[in-house]
């Protein structure tokens, strides 16, 4: 699975600090935390309609990862909202748009790692991109990555932070074996997500997702075990072993940027009969449908 780039992405304006520059002329300090250490936290938000999906639960994940990492000053909900607002209008964007939301501690006064020369307050960063659901629907293929997550007493999932290289590293090994994505174990061995989204399976009617042990604690996922509570759907929140993987009968991934996509393999073992189970499609409908009702409305009709 390699996205592709869309030409209406070309002249993006990007939102550096409240300044609005085209996407060639933006430009973070070589200062900047998240150029010295990756020391930044970020949410991916998906705009539907002119109305940003769950907006409220990104921004207080936002604020709680800046917490966690000590975080000096955190701007407002408010002032995140507006600058996202502004960057959507300069763009003329109203739907099918994903916005890649980074908050770094900001610039510091000379390089180093210690928090203390961060003197001048966090940067914040709003990408906008022209950017449909990511991953095919037909089906993904996964591998179980030799890498495995983190767990809370070492970088604790629930900081949703910008140092991804663990994510990159089972990338590399998931586009060598020619799959879509990396599925990796947390340090028991027990299932914790892919690479990129969260993971969920489905046995005898019963929908499974793993613990938020060594995966972060994912809105999407939040959202369908909602769901499943909503519409009478059995769903299981425990430690997921490979086992438990392979003999699944359907499998599915989730996230802001993908949404809901089908698994149909994972380390060649095929999943159900190779195909979009019949629950993985009547809760990606399901999502449809709440994310074409709900939402925050940021852009009105005039735009």
């Amino acid at each position: 699975m390699l996205q592709q780039f869309d030409e209406r992405n070309r002249d993006l304006i990007v939102n550096l600090n409240g300044t609005l520059v085209h996407r060639d002329e933006a430009g973070v300090s070589p200062f900047d935390s998240v150029v010295q250490g990756g020391d930044a936290v970020w949410e991916g938000l998906r705009l539907y309609d002119g109305r940003i999906f769950k907006l409220r639960e990104h921004l207080a994940r936002l604020r709680s990862s800046a917490l966690a990492l000590a975080f000096a000053e955190i701007p407002s909900d408010k002032e995140i909202t507006q600058e996202i607002r502004r960057t959507l209008i300069a763009n003329r964007m109203r739907d099918g748009v994903h916005i890649r939301l980074t908050l770094t501690r900001g610039v510091k006064v000379t390089s180093g790692m210690d928090p203390r020369l961060n003197q001048s307050g966090p940067t914040l960063i709003v990408l906008a991109e022209h950017k449909a659901p990511v991953y095919d629907r037909s089906g993904l293929r996964l591998i179980t990555s030799s890498l495995r997550r983190f767990g809370p007493d070492t970088l604790d999932p629930k900081i949703h932070h910008a140092n991804l290289l663990q994510s990159i590293l089972a990338k590399i090994e998931a586009n060598a074996a020619g799959a879509d994505d990396a599925l990796m174990l947390d340090q028991r061995g027990f299932i914790a997500e892919t690479n990129a989204t969260n993971l969920f399976f489905v046995r005898a009617g019963v929908v499974m997702t793993s613990r938020t042990v060594a995966c972060p604690e994912g809105i999407t996922r939040a959202t369908v075990l909602e769901l499943c509570a909503e519409h009478d759907i059995p769903s299981r929140v425990d430690d997921l072993s490979l086992t438990e993987a392979y003999r699944a009968d359907e499998a599915f991934c989730t996230g802001t940027m993908g949404e809901l996509a089908s698994v149909t393999e994972i380390d060649g073992r095929m999943i159900g009969d190779g195909t979009p189970g019949p629950l993985t499609k009547r809760l990606s409908e399901l999502y449809k449908d709440l994310t074409a009702s709900e939402g925050f409305a940021l852009i009105g009709e005039e735009r």
